[in-house]
């Protein structure tokens, strides 16, 4: 068995993600993604069982990053409203600085391959952020909605609003941000 080299499995990690992003899921084969990531097909074998486990794993890695950069600095002890604002603003630094993992993020989202995911894998590096959510609602701040509903409004805009390439024509500054904040967090409070 070969041993497993960190600086490859990033190399690979980092293919993927631009060749998807370039030409799709289905056109994105083993052999050229070891290509771009200039390591053999074998070696991706030594990581990933198949192309469906390297494209979900891929997924699950940026959900990690995601879930990482959006709980800095995080303090469930702080005001909920203030805890949901700074995750707000640490989401769209994130998106804003890697926008190529927020598109294949989402472009996985909206694929076959994301029925293959394993939801509470996936969801594990937000779980204090669902936490706050039912410390918020039990505190009668939010409303007593279900948490996808809640994600759906206060969430998902900073995903499309931070995102470049869906938002071409206003780049959230700071100023858009508290503002586009605001109005999410009037959505679900009470």
């Amino acid at each position: 068995m070969r041993i497993q080299d960190e600086n490859k499995k990033e190399a690979i990690f980092k293919a993927t993600v631009k060749l998807v992003n370039e030409i799709g899921f289905v056109s994105s084969s083993v052999s050229k993604i070891a290509k771009e990531a200039n390591v053999s097909p074998a070696t991706i074998y030594i990581y990933y069982k198949n192309k469906e486990d390297l494209l979900t794993s891929t997924y699950l890695q940026i959900k990690r990053r995601m879930g990482k950069a959006m709980l800095k600095d995080f303090n469930e002890n702080d005001p909920v409203r203030d805890i949901f604002y700074k995750i707000w603003i640490n989401t769209s630094d994130f998106i804003y600085k890697h926008p190529e993992l927020a598109n294949y993020a989402e472009q996985f989202q909206n694929s076959p391959y994301y029925d293959s995911v394993d939801s509470k894998e996936a969801e594990s590096s937000f779980e204090p952020m669902l936490k706050v959510i039912k410390k918020g609602i039990e505190q009668k701040i939010i409303k007593d909605v279900s948490l996808e509903i809640i994600g759906a409004f206060i969430y998902y805009p900073v995903f499309i609003l931070s995102n470049p390439r869906r938002n071409r024509n206003n780049a959230l500054s700071r100023k858009n941000a508290e503002k586009a904040f605001q109005l999410a967090w009037d959505a679900i409070k009470l």
